[in-house]
């Protein structure tokens, strides 16, 4: 169980594929049905949450857990599993011309679908007068005889 937990304490998350049947887990070199177990056992006692999806269990460190597996590792307050570090972001490059364009104006003629002539054109379609009329049919909607 100490393989475990090392590691969830290193990483923060830990994903075991719902696989009992497994010799070893994927990241550990531990039997998998051992790590699903563990993991098992410390969400019971809140110590990380779970969640499932694609035949894929995923365990989450909570904060009570962090403490619990601080202690429990002997390890300083300082020491972070690596979920909880903020990386340094790099910035992305600008674009040649700084601004982003705006996508209405790339349109030809520039204008974004704007119609000169507004509500002043006939519009395409049946006219007022057309009444449509039900004749009856096959299947469900057709009138006994």
């Amino acid at each position: 169980m100490m393989f475990q937990i090392r590691f969830l304490f290193k990483e923060g998350v830990l994903v075991a594929k719902k696989d009992f049947e497994a010799p070893k887990h994927q990241d550990i070199d531990v039997p998998n049905l051992q790590v699903i177990k563990a993991l098992q056992s410390l969400n019971s006692r809140g110590y990380v949450k779970t969640s499932f999806s694609w035949q894929y269990y995923y365990y989450y460190l909570t904060n009570e857990g962090i403490e619990y597996l601080r202690e429990y590792l002997h390890l300083p307050a300082e020491i972070v599993p690596e979920t909880f570090i903020k990386k340094q972001s790099t910035a992305r490059p600008q674009r040649d011309g700084g601004e982003r364009p705006d996508r209405r104006t790339q349109r030809e003629g520039g204008e974004y679908r704007r119609r000169d002539n507004w509500g002043t054109e006939k519009k395409e379609g049946v006219s007022g007068d057309y009444k449509p009329e039900f004749r009856g049919g096959l299947g469900r909607g057709r009138r006994p005889e």
